[in-house]
């Protein structure tokens, strides 16, 4: 299997982190695939034309994504079994969607500063994204119960989100109102699969 990835990408990150977990790193090719919406990486672009990273080219030669869909295929490929079988799996799933959300508003967010020229920069928008982050993380904080347990594809994707938020917006200052979920990140973010894929400039 072959990987399209960058080192920073938390949509990459929740791949790697099960590739981790299920023992199967040494499977996969990682091909640097890093761009941006401005100028996306022409390998990725041959794999996805979406231009995104994650894409995952499988021993049979098929393309897979997003990185929803490469977890999906990663957790059935190596046996994980971090998508219950039983009706649990909707509150998984939709906790999966809300991580993602937080990483969808973060994303945006930054590329508005990064990529939009400063004389045309709209500081409302970065704040609206800055609220969204904010919303899931409080309603994460009031579902905390929901992550106890074994590990399981939403816990991926939290600790995913959580990771980038203090990677790209270390002064949003969030485990003040979600002490709960501040104690299960910093339990979570310490396990080999999270500290080995912890993202580095």
């Amino acid at each position: 299997m072959k990987l399209y990835h960058s080192p920073t990408s938390p949509y990459v990150r929740k791949a790697m982190v099960i590739l981790h977990l299920g023992g199967i790193a040494g499977r996969v090719e990682l091909v640097a695939g890093g761009g941006t919406p401005l100028a996306p990486n022409a390998g990725t672009v041959s794999a996805n034309p979406l231009g995104k990273v994650p894409c995952l080219i499988t021993d049979a030669g098929e393309a897979i994504f997003d990185s929803r869909v490469i977890c999906r295929y990663l957790d059935h490929v190596a046996g994980t079994g971090l998508y219950p079988a039983d009706d649990s799996i909707w509150g998984v799933l939709t906790r999966e969607a809300l991580a993602d959300g937080i990483l969808d508003a973060g994303i945006l967010a930054v590329y508005e500063k990064r990529l939009r020229p400063e004389e045309i920069r709209m500081p409302a928008w970065v704040e609206a994204q800055t609220v969204k982050m904010r919303r899931a993380i409080e309603t994460l904080e009031h579902g905390f119960a929901a992550l106890s347990g074994p590990v399981r594809a939403d816990h991926i994707a939290i600790g995913c989100a959580l990771g980038y938020v203090d990677f790209r917006f270390g002064d949003l200052g969030w485990r003040a109102g979600a002490p709960k979920l501040a104690a299960w990140y910093e339990a979570f973010a310490a396990t080999p699969a999270m500290s080995e894929t912890a993202p580095k400039e």
